[in-house]
């Protein structure tokens, strides 16, 4: 496998202020997919329930990298984010499901921002306060409907999709809930190497490709 080095590395950051949004499933699967696209990716684990940490114990390949950095010490962040810069091309930040300065540190240091969101009315309702924390500073951030039914005919995720897309940028695509992440998770790896023909595996190169895409125009416009 060839890994790519950009001297730009671009940061992307999961957040929301609610918890169960599904925040490390979408980063450990992201930052494998990543991986196979050919970049090398550094996954920081900034949420003390440490389930990103966790799953790194648990590769056995060693791509991506995997760093804990608990919430009493994250204000290194941006020391850390520095150092990597060196070795990485992107890094991707796993947070805890809070308002905290952990998460607003996430937000300063991310050239985009994605905010999981189940489409229920809990969920929407529950991200106001950080949609307007990035609006106030300026960020890039685009929201991801995540766990979206699977059943023919069910319209709840498009229906959800149509509002958030009237208050700001909607990730493509929508992610499904599909037992091969929780399955991935539980082996240590993500869905392109545990089913790599399976639906859940394509949702995330097209996640993937549509991120890589985004960043790299950011940095462009930069």
């Amino acid at each position: 496998m060839l890994l790519r080095h950009d001297a730009l590395m671009r940061i992307i950051a999961f957040i929301t202020q609610k918890g169960g949004s599904g925040k490390s499933t979408l980063c450990t699967n992201l930052a494998v997919a990543a991986t196979e696209a050919g970049e090398n990716v550094l996954l920081v684990d900034l949420d003390d329930q440490g389930t990103t940490a966790e799953w790194g114990k648990m590769r056995t390949g060693a791509a991506p990298a995997v760093a804990a950095l608990p919430k009493a010490d994250s204000a290194r962040l941006p020391a850390l984010l520095e150092t990597a810069s060196s070795a990485y091309s992107v890094a991707i930040l796993d947070t805890p499901g809070e308002d905290s300065p952990t998460t607003h540190n996430a937000m300063t240091a991310a050239d985009l921002c994605l905010l999981p969101i189940r489409p229920t009315s809990a969920d929407g309702k529950a991200n106001r306060i950080t949609v307007e924390a990035l609006l106030r500073g300026g960020k890039r951030f685009a929201f991801l409907l995540n766990q979206c039914p699977t059943t023919p005919g069910n319209s709840r995720a498009d229906e959800m999709a149509a509002g958030l897309m009237q208050i700001g940028y909607l990730a493509n695509p929508m992610i499904g809930s599909r037992v091969d992440y929780q399955d991935a998770y539980a082996a240590g790896q993500g869905t392109t190497e545990y089913a790599p023909s399976g639906k859940a595996a394509h949702e995330m190169r097209q996640l993937w490709n549509w991120i890589n895409r985004e960043t790299l125009k950011a940095k462009t416009a930069a």
